[in-house]
């Protein structure tokens, strides 16, 4: 995954979660969870780390801003 940098963190409020899951199925409900509390940027695919297990996902959090309904 790319590094995170300094404008998705530039604000109180702003912050960047990475999940690591055994799989995509698990990851993306995770990333549903959060969505459903907080507005988020999505991300659309999972990465894989060869020789690492499982997947990862990233997405940004605004938590100054509800979710859309």
């Amino acid at each position: 995954m790319k590094p995170i940098n300094d404008g998705h963190v530039a604000e109180p409020g702003l912050a960047v979660v990475e999940v690591a899951a055994a799989d995509d199925e698990t990851a993306f409900a995770v990333q549903k969870l959060l969505a459903t509390r907080w507005a988020i940027a999505p991300a659309d695919r999972t990465t894989h780390e060869p020789g690492e297990p499982g997947v990862r996902l990233r997405c940004h959090l605004d938590l100054r801003q509800q979710p859309a309904p």
